[in-house]
């Protein structure tokens, strides 16, 4: 089992001294990922829902600063050797392909081939208006830039024809270390569980019961199956709110029983004392889970 940080570049992690700490700290206790967020906006006045909270409101104050993830994920780099830097999620179809497959590769290069990029579709609509992509084209939007992107990290000269993106005998360097960077879908719809099958490299639900994420992950593993894909390379993630206290390795258990290879934890919950908290659970939970 693997073990992960979900909001890394939020709360007291989006100073430069925490966030440095931070990462160094969860990389010394085990911790194998740690997983960004993003808004570029939150327009003050949002009317749309968002899908975690029973308010359809985002947790916090809408100015909290949430670090560009790419930057932050940069950054931390720099200071660190193993843990690996992951975007979870990463609002794919609100930027330019090319550029970000461009960006992608080049934090994948110099940080040694630790890039993980878990992508999703995005739901505050005002937002998509702010920068002025097309809502409702998203999922599809997202699709093709994934499979753009794999086009630029694999071809020699790359050539991509789709309804979005179009370019020819393109050569973008650097590549990937490992030839090309890990997709990560996220989201908990089952729209998002067939594009993982379809597409992905893992998929992360953010949510879900025991029962929910099992249902979700043989969605993914059918879907892979009816597109000719192996089912047993997609890797499952799971938000791990209940691998904490004492119940921790049981919850963990039961998560790998339904198929579960990582599991992520959210970043507050080391807020008050992140170095000892982190350590601690390094030492009570990860180093006594295969």
């Amino acid at each position: 089992m693997k073990f992960g940080i979900a909001f890394a570049n939020t709360g007291p992690f989006a100073a430069p001294g925490a966030a440095v700490e931070f990462a160094q700290a969860a990389e010394a206790a085990g911790f194998e990922s740690l997983w960004t967020v993003e808004h570029v906006v939150v327009p003050s006045d949002y009317a749309s829902a968002y899908p975690y909270s029973p308010t359809g409101k985002m947790p916090g104050d809408d100015d909290l600063p949430i670090p560009d993830p790419l930057i932050w994920l940069s950054f931390v780099a720099a200071a660190t050797s193993t843990i690996n830097l992951a975007t979870g999620i990463l609002i794919v179809p609100q930027r330019n392909p090319v550029v970000l497959a461009k960006e992608l590769a080049t934090l994948d290069h110099l940080s040694g081939g630790r890039m993980l990029l878990g992508i999703g579709v995005g739901w505050l609509e005002e937002e998509f208006d702010a920068i002025g992509v097309p809502f409702a084209e998203r999922g599809r939007r997202t699709d093709e830039y994934v499979a753009a992107m794999r086009a630029l990290w694999s071809d020699d000269a790359a050539s991509y024809h789709g309804d979005f993106v179009h370019f020819d005998h393109c050569i973008m360097r650097p590549r990937p270390v490992g030839g090309s960077i890990p997709v990560h879908v996220g989201g908990h719809t089952d729209i998002a569980a067939r594009r993982a099958g379809r597409l992905g490299d893992g998929y992360f639900p953010a949510k879900g019961t025991h029962e929910e994420l099992s249902r979700s992950f043989e969605l993914v593993r059918a879907t892979a199956r009816e597109h000719g894909r192996d089912p047993d390379a997609i890797e499952m993630t799971t938000g791990g709110n209940g691998a904490v206290g004492e119940r921790a390795l049981d919850e963990v258990k039961a998560l790998a029983d339904i198929g579960t290879s990582r599991v992520i934890l959210p970043a507050f919950l080391f807020y008050r004392d992140p170095a000892g908290s982190l350590a601690r659970y390094g030492d009570e939970v990860i180093s006594k889970v295969d």
